[in-house]
């Protein structure tokens, strides 16, 4: 018969380690909570974020991230109607405005910036080389509807520059995003158009037409958990991960710019 003070020692050695190893596995569970992610975003960020997504995975065994993009205003309707985003990352504060009224938003943040462009069929029929040329009798014009963002945009800044009467008389077709933009103009249904920066990075059918920094304007991109998210833990990592230093990059690599300073 063993003696009382190892039978007890040995219980303890049993009980520490059962303790440490329900702890370690604890630990890693909250580290790698996996699940589906579901993220509205805006169509200008779709090369972006299908590779912030699958780096995400990668880095998130267990996880499967889906993606619904189109216009920002589109997409906040449908974030309320159809309670299915977790996490919404939008091309315009008012869009983002409209979810954080309903059903809300939590930890929101500007992560990342743009700026327009001015495309072209690769052989520029209309010789558009400058804002001013859009102004030119006979110029055929795409912009994005009103109530979209790079729409929004692109009227702000015609308006900032005092060429809203002389182009909007040129504008066709009023679309309902950039990408249906970018594909008039690569269809030759339009001589320009004009959409964000980002968009011309993985599109070899149009030519870019750069606009000065002091005719342009800014656009600045904010993403949020959306209140209600079944995935909360994992779509503030997913938030994080886009906040950070490698989302920051690919975002880089395709156009953007930096999160607005201060």
């Amino acid at each position: 018969m063993k003696p009382l003070r190892v039978i007890s020692v040995a219980i303890a050695m049993t009980v520490l380690v059962a303790c440490a190893s329900s702890s370690s596995s604890g630990t890693a569970g909250s580290a790698n909570p996996g699940g589906e992610l579901t993220v509205f975003a805006a169509s200008s960020l779709t090369a972006a974020f299908n590779q912030i997504g699958t780096d995400f995975e990668a880095a998130n065994p267990g996880t499967t991230v889906t993606f619904n993009y189109g216009s920002s205003t589109d997409l906040a309707a449908q974030v309320a109607s159809e309670g299915t985003a977790d996490v919404f990352a939008s091309a315009s504060a008012t869009a983002m405005e409209t979810v954080a009224k309903d059903p809300g938003v939590r930890n929101r943040t500007d992560f990342a910036t743009n700026q327009l462009v001015i495309i072209t069929p690769t052989d520029d029929p209309a010789g558009v080389s400058t804002l001013q040329d859009l102004t030119k009798p006979g110029v055929q014009l795409v912009l994005g509807a009103e109530g979209v963002p790079v729409g929004d945009y692109a009227r702000q800044m015609l308006d900032e520059n005092k060429l809203t009467d002389e182009v909007m008389p040129n504008v066709v077709s009023n679309e309902p995003d950039d990408a249906s933009v970018v594909a008039k103009v690569q269809a030759g249904e339009a001589d320009a158009g004009i959409v964000y920066t980002s968009d011309i990075e993985n599109n070899a059918g149009v030519r870019g037409v750069s606009i000065p920094t002091t005719q342009n304007v800014i656009a600045t991109y904010p993403i949020a958990v959306v209140t209600g998210s079944a995935h909360t833990d994992l779509a503030a990592s997913f938030v994080d991960y886009v906040a950070g230093s490698q989302g920051e990059a690919t975002l880089q690599q395709d156009g953007f710019g930096p999160p607005p300073s201060g």
